[in-house]
C-alpha cells in the first residue's frame, strides 16, 4: 500500500486530497493543527481505515518531532507540503507589516523545508520518493503585472527557491520534488468566484505527481501540467 502525508488536511484542499487518496486505497497521515474541530476531516475517517490523523502545527519543532517518532520509520511515498497561509491582506507598498510578513514567511517558507528535512528518510526508503509542495503562481516573479501582494508574493517566490536547492540535493538519493500551482480554487483562499472547484484540482494535482521524473525534478508545475516561469 502507497502512503502520503498531507499537511493542512483539514479542510479545502488538502482535506481533498486526503479524500481522493484514501479512495484509490493509499495510507494516508492527515495532519492539521486542531485534529479536534477537523469535523469533516474526522467524519471521512471514521468511514475508512486509510487514514490516520496527526495534530501538527508545521511551525511546531516540537510537534514535528512528535510526528516523525509516531511514524516509527514508514515509508511515505509522498509528503505533501500543502498547508500555507496568505498573510497579511492588505500588504501594500508602504503598509508592509514585518511581524506578520515574518510570520507569513515562517508558515509559507521555512516551515515546508524544516517539515521535509525531518521526513527525508521516510520519503527516501519508499517506493514513489516524491516531495510536493503548494504553491502560488503568485511567487513567480516573470508573471507578476499587477504588483501588490508583497507578503504571500515574496513567501511563495523563497519556497519555489528553496525546493528547487532541495531538488538537487536530494536527486542522488532517488528523491523528485514538484512545486505547484494549484489553479484559482474554490476554497477560503480561492473564494466561491474562482475556476474550479477542489475535486478537480486534486484531479489534476494527482496527474502532474503522476508524470513527474527525476528529470523534470524541481520544476513549477501549473495546474495543467505545464512549467510556469519563474
Amino acid at each position: 500500500m502507497n502512503s502520503i502525508l498531507i499537511t493542512g488536511s483539514n479542510r479545502g484542499i488538502g482535506l481533498e486530497l486526503a479524500r481522493q487518496y484514501a479512495q484509490q486505497g493509499w495510507r494516508v497521515h492527515a495532519c492539521c493543527r486542531h485534529p479536534e474541530q477537523a469535523t469533516e476531516l474526522q467524519t471521512f475517517a471514521d468511514n475508512t481505515d486509510n487514514i490516520q490523523i496527526h495534530e501538527l502545527d508545521i511551525t511546531s519543532p516540537e510537534q514535528i518531532n512528535l510526528l516523525v517518532d509516531s511514524l516509527n520509520g514508514e515509508a511515505i511515498d509522498i509528503l505533501f507540503n500543502n498547508a500555507g497561509i496568505y498573510g497579511q491582506n492588505n500588504a501594500s507598498f508602504g503598509n508592509t507589516d514585518i511581524d506578520k510578513w515574518l510570520h507569513t514567511f515562517h508558515v509559507n517558507t521555512i516551515a515546508p523545508l524544516k517539515l521535509t528535512e525531518a521526513l527525508v528518510n521516510n520519503v527516501a526508503s519508499s517506493e514513489l520518493k516524491t516531495i510536493a509542495t503548494m504553491s502560488s503562481k503568485m511567487g513567480s516573479m516573470a508573471d507578476n503585472g499587477s504588483g501588490g501582494s508583497y507578503v504571500y508574493r515574496s513567501s511563495k517566490a523563497a519556497l519555489n527557491a528553496a525546493f528547487v536547492s532541495a531538488a538537487i540535493d536530494l536527486k542522488s538519493r532517488g528523491i523528485k520534488i514538484a512545486i505547484l500551482h494549484p489553479g484559482w480554487v474554490k476554497t477560503d483562499m480561492g473564494g466561491p468566484n474562482a475556476e474550479i472547484d477542489t475535486h478537480t484540482c486534486v484531479q489534476q494535482l494527482m496527474k502532474t505527481l503522476d508524470s513527474l521524473s527525476l528529470e523534470t525534478s524541481g520544476s513549477f508545475f501549473e495546474i495543467d501540467g505545464s512549467i510556469i516561469p519563474w
